[in-house]
């Protein structure tokens, strides 16, 4: 790699991280860190309905009912103790938060959280996984069971699917989308201020779906009282584990936090967008906390404050440039870059949010340096050499290369690496027995291709060596021991890590993540070569026909795309445009299957017979398959709000690998996607993404 095997690069920071020690009072640390004055927020409501408004009225003492008039949508707050009308009837299920409202093309819903599962305390404060939802309707003339129009169904079915199959975490009384270090760091006033107001923009994951109660909230002069009602919710993962080591307790804790924007899967987001935001940007928290030497209860003690509070943060994103991967039916998408004017411009975006939120930045490329993954690599590294930007490092890691034949320990050689910014970086770090406290200083950006297998081998290995400073720091462990000594501790640690592995890979990817043997067990094993090919299977198949509707599901909730009050504006949803030619190729060879599948079960009469018999159906079916295969754009459930038509036909300066799936030139008329890109004239050469694709928001018209 040369000169850019470590390339140091230079930007001028806006609002650069403190550098050094930071003094603090401790007292102001433990306040800010546990919100105690923060706005309180309702817990629990009753529903109150009937055809006219939505009375949600909360389990409080002087607490204020949130009305809802269905057929004007507006909001309103009553006056403490003002009766519920008669007319209304309560609800049997119990509301556990509002998530906030969408609106479709048939009508407003309010969207609510029916069912909690307490995950965990931490630092005395409960943290929730939500279990159950509901959609509630303002049109009394809508029926969520069964709608009146089949694009309304299709909408609410995206918003069903996005709540059921994710992982959505919340807490009442603390702030869950932001790390301890940028707690402590708030001004004293902010203590007094509302969940939503302290709330990290990024992962404020139902922003967009609270956008009418928070703008009730800021135009009111009772924005406190409204607060109580606008509830955050996180998508990512928890996990906190009691330890008891050498006489002392201890939690460890895991927090990954998922950004909302670029959000969406794993081929229907990749890059950056205009505004410097990548595709599966995710933090996360890795926080210690543990008791002082004598211990400050008898036995283990949930509500303890700790005295010393530890807290390592790492980030992972896709790699700023506009590329993509696209399906094609075969199992290596096609590899696309594309080289905009402003690609220099993302890229130094995306760095520039970095280092203002987190301070320097080493970026850890983790990709391959031969085959598929060699251009973007290439691509990168190219782009990284322009900049001249002060706080930013590169490091590359050739992670197969270096690990091929299961040397897994070879991972340590990358930390050897950059042992000198995780020096420099540090942690944050409070002991409540002095007055001073130490903020970390800078980041590690690790990715690969999906930011998902390798960089959680690498994250969870960068996790260990810190916990390991941090115990010995504390008096804990003795300079020289680790966390693998102990087999209580590390079995805790290493399954945290794989589950946390997990789950973001299940979200982006639509499986577990692959190597994750090692993570769960130090060594990297046959067994798990083998659930890696399942996992990886699984992957392929939800990935080129299922992640449509998945991709629909999150532009429609995080605002990415947003709906006319017109159902036949929106017929495309449902419609299949395709000629009927490629849409009968599939039940052609389906039935040619059956019909071989029959030849070999039924009786026979004659072998000669058969011969001709399997010869033709095996050539409808080899006929129908290859047919599919060089046609295979057409056969992939594309996303259809935010459709990538121009990235899937982009013919500007920059990179494909192939040209897979397009069909042939005598069947070019048969591609509709194509010809709407043409007659649109998108296709001439050098003109850039489509802006939504970019980050732009589309509306549908």
């Amino acid at each position: 790699m040369g000169s850019l095997e470590k390339l140091v690069v230079q930007t001028q920071i806006n609002a650069p991280a403190p550098r050094g020690p930071q003094l603090a009072s401790a007292q102001y640390i433990n306040s800010s860190l546990c919100n105690l004055n923060m706005a309180p927020l309702y817990q629990r409501y009753s529903l109150y309905s009937d055809n006219d408004t939505y009375i949600f009225v909360p389990e409080a003492a002087e607490a204020r009912n949130l009305t809802i008039d269905r057929s004007s949508g507006d909001i309103v707050l009553s006056q403490p103790k003002t009766p519920i009308p008669p007319s209304t009837r309560r609800s049997g299920q119990q509301i556990y938060g509002i998530l906030g409202t969408i609106s479709l093309t048939l009508s407003e819903y309010i969207l609510v959280i029916t069912g909690r599962e307490l995950q965990s305390r931490l630092m005395g404060h409960d943290i929730y996984r939500a279990t159950n939802f509901e959609i509630l309707p303002l049109n009394p003339n809508v029926s969520i069971e069964n709608p009146p129009h089949v694009v309304e169904s299709n909408f609410l079915a995206l918003v069903r699917s996005h709540f059921q199959h994710g992982n959505f975490l919340f807490s009442y009384t603390w702030d869950l989308t932001t790390r301890l270090q940028a707690q402590s760091q708030r001004a004293s006033g902010a203590e007094k201020s509302a969940l939503w107001q302290l709330a990290d923009d990024r992962f404020f994951w139902n922003r967009f779906l609270q956008t009418r109660l928070i703008e009730s909230a800021t135009s009111s002069n009772e924005t406190s009282a409204w607060a109580s009602y606008i509830l955050p919710i996180l998508y990512g993962t928890f996990d906190l584990r009691p330890i008891f080591l050498h006489g002392r307790q201890m939690q460890l804790c895991l927090i990954s936090r998922r950004s909302r924007y670029r959000a969406g899967t794993r081929y229907f987001r990749r890059g950056v967008d205009n505004e410097g935001n990548v595709a599966n940007f995710n933090e996360t928290e890795q926080i210690l906390l543990i008791e002082g030497p004598s211990g400050l209860s008898n036995g283990f003690n949930p509500e303890s404050n700790y005295s010393s509070k530890f807290s390592f943060v790492q980030i992972r994103g896709s790699i700023p440039l506009f590329w993509s991967e696209l399906n094609t039916l075969r199992y290596k998408p096609d590899l696309q870059i594309m080289e905009l004017d402003n690609t220099q411009e993302a890229l130094i975006g995306h760095l520039q949010k970095q280092t203002s939120t987190y301070g320097p930045v080493t970026l850890v490329n983790l990709i391959n340096q031969k085959g598929h993954e060699k251009p973007v690599k290439d691509a990168y590294e190219r782009q990284m050499a322009q900049l001249e930007l002060p706080d930013v490092k590169y490091e590359y890691f050739d992670f197969h290369n270096e690990c091929r034949k299961m040397r897994w320990d070879r991972i340590s050689l990358l930390v050897d690496r950059i042992q000198d910014d995780l020096d420099s970086y540090g942690y944050f770090a409070h002991n409540s027995s002095d007055s001073t406290s130490r903020l970390q200083k800078g980041v590690v950006r690790t990715n690969c291709m999906d930011n998902l297998d390798r960089t959680n081998v690498v994250q969870a290995t960068i996790a260990k060596w810190t916990l390991n400073k941090q115990l010995v720091e504390a008096g804990v462990l003795s300079p020289g021991a680790g966390v693998d000594d102990f087999e209580t501790l590390s079995k805790d640690f290493r399954e945290m890590w794989a589950d946390h592995a997990d789950a973001i890979s299940a979200a982006y990817a639509g499986s577990g993540a692959l190597k994750s043997d090692f993570t769960r067990t130090n060594k990297r094993t046959h067994k798990g070569l083998l659930e890696d090919g399942v996992k990886s299977i699984t992957r392929y198949l939800k990935n080129t026909f299922l992640d449509g509707t998945k991709q629909d599901a999150f532009d429609l909730i995080t605002g990415a795309w947003i709906p006319r009050k017109n159902p036949a504006a929106s017929m495309f949803l449902v419609a299949d445009t395709r000629p009927v030619i490629i849409r009968s190729i599939p039940a052609a060879a389906s039935f040619s299957l059956f019909m071989i599948c029959a030849g070999l079960t039924l009786p026979r009469t004659s072998d000669y017979s058969l011969v001709y018999y399997f010869l033709l159906w095996f050539f409808i079916l080899a006929a129908a398959l290859t047919f599919m295969v060089i046609h295979g754009v057409q056969y992939v459930a594309w996303p259809r709000l935010n459709p990538l038509t121009s990235i899937i036909y982009y013919d500007g300066p920059g990179f494909r690998s192939a040209r897979n799936g397009m069909g042939l030139k005598a069947t070019a008329h048969l591609d509709v996607h194509r010809k709407k890109w043409q007659g649109a004239g998108k296709h001439r050469h050098g003109l850039s993404v489509e802006e939504v694709e970019l980050g732009t928001l589309k509306k549908s018209d």
